[in-house]
């Protein structure tokens, strides 16, 4: 049996349908760039997030970007996030012309700690860039609780976590500016590059909406020397049908992993992903650890079955961030995680058949 890593299937069940029917009448409307497909989806996201807020953008980098940027952040700031993230995090500080500090993540929710941020603090410090890392939540009250004490910014990284909560609030609403990505893959997935900013200010949104779209108030009239990174309207029209079920994919994704999480207890040497009390977790990964991480994979592709690493190489010892001036041992937890993370198939629509043979390989593997 094949296992595919992730599979776009039609789950729920006449998904695909309602998707190839939105798309025809927006290709039908024939307003391709900006137009009501993208108010459409905005406005239903600022109501699932319970922002006042939503600025759709070209993919979910461009959110990180242009979320930092309307908050100020810039030359001589430096930002603050956990080492252990997807490079997108870090290039978007580096963007700004701001300075990327990286921070160790706990070693059990692989999120950033408040001991870990209170330990980075320093005067140049300007923002708290958490990360909800493979769909867990970080403990952004906690997180809050800091940045406002000591006056810092905060841009949650959420590309991995649509739908997560905290206390009941959702990931996403905490932050000054907070950028979601919405790849195909996602949880949140379009069918092609798509991102948004969710916030509650009306100067932030206003900036973004200006910046986006070259800086332009009003047509021909530019206010800031902006960027063209336009949420596409088929993609926010996809984004729309896709959003009416993102709980229940949500929930079928928990599903999923409470099974593993019951079938795979005490396997081997695997460390199972945890949940950090109060803090929601959507499974956009399920990773799972292990020293013998390279050879369960090969083991598992002989099998058919397809497993990602997700990150073999931290940040820090990239060719391109040597400038950081870190080595090998600077940050023994994000490089523990990144010589040991394994992450397993898990999709909407995975079926009983495939997820058994996932679970009954592993248990071969370490019998």
């Amino acid at each position: 049996m094949h296992v595919p890593f992730f599979e776009l299937r039609d789950f729920p069940e006449g998904i695909e349908t309602a998707i190839q029917e939105k798309v025809a009448f927006t290709l039908a409307e024939k307003r391709f760039v900006l137009g009501p497909a993208v108010s459409a989806f905005e406005d239903e996201f600022a109501r699932y997030q319970n922002v006042p807020h939503v600025v759709g953008v070209g993919n979910g980098y461009d959110a990180l970007v242009l979320s930092l940027k309307a908050l100020g952040v810039g030359k001589g700031d430096k930002v603050l996030l956990p080492g252990n993230t997807y490079i997108a995090t870090i290039n978007a500080v580096q963007q700004v012309g701001a300075m990327p500090v990286l921070v160790e993540p706990d070693p059990e929710s692989y999120n950033l700690t408040a001991s870990g941020i209170a330990r980075a603090i320093d005067k140049d410090v300007k923002a708290i860039l958490p990360v909800h890392l493979y769909g867990q939540a970080c403990d952004m009250e906690t997180i809050m609780g800091i940045a406002n004490q000591v006056g810092l910014l905060v841009v949650e990284d959420c590309a991995q976590a649509h739908g997560a909560e905290v206390g009941g609030k959702k990931a996403g609403t905490f932050g000054q500016a907070n950028a979601f990505s919405f790849y195909p893959t996602k949880n949140l997935g379009a069918y092609g590059d798509a991102g948004g900013v969710t916030t509650h200010s009306e100067q932030v949104a206003d900036f973004l909406r200006k910046y986006r779209n070259y800086g332009q108030s009003e047509r021909y009239y530019y206010d800031v020397v902006g960027v063209n990174s336009r949420l596409d309207s088929l993609q926010a029209a996809i984004l729309s049908v896709k959003l009416a079920h993102l709980d229940a994919l949500n929930t079928e994704r928990q599903r999923l992993a409470k099974i593993y999480l019951q079938e795979l207890q005490r396997v081997g040497d695997l460390v199972l992903p945890a949940t950090q009390a109060g803090c929601g977790h959507v499974y956009h990964l399920f990773v799972v650890r292990t020293q013998r991480r390279y050879a369960l994979q090969q083991y598992l592709q002989a099998k058919g079955i397809t497993t990602l690493i997700h990150y073999p190489v931290p940040a820090h010892l990239q060719p391109s961030y040597a400038h950081l001036g870190l080595k090998a041992g600077d940050l023994p937890i994000t490089e523990e995680l990144a010589n040991t993370s394994l992450s397993l198939p898990l999709f909407p629509g995975m079926t009983e058949q495939e997820q058994t043979a996932v679970v009954e390989a592993i248990r071969q593997f370490f019998a």
